[in-house]
């Protein structure tokens, strides 16, 4: 993980981003570009594949329950 990454609880798991209504499994939480003092964003990848997009992390809502099968990285 890179030091510009942070950690998030939902990292792994498909969430809402309440922004567009959409729904992605979140990938990361950085910022966008090398400068560590600009503004995290949330990185979502759509869940039939195709074109990552971002959205602010307070956007973030309704993960997916954790099972067994799913477990979140640690």
């Amino acid at each position: 993980m890179s030091f510009l990454h942070q950690k998030h609880r939902w990292i792994g798991r498909e969430v809402e981003d309440t922004v567009t209504g959409r729904r992605g499994i979140l990938t990361a939480v950085a910022p966008d570009g090398a400068d560590p003092l600009a503004r995290p964003l949330a990185w979502l990848r759509p869940l039939g594949g195709g074109t990552e997009w971002t959205t602010a992390p307070a956007a973030l809502a309704k993960p997916s329950p954790i099972t067994p099968a799913r477990r979140t990285p640690r």
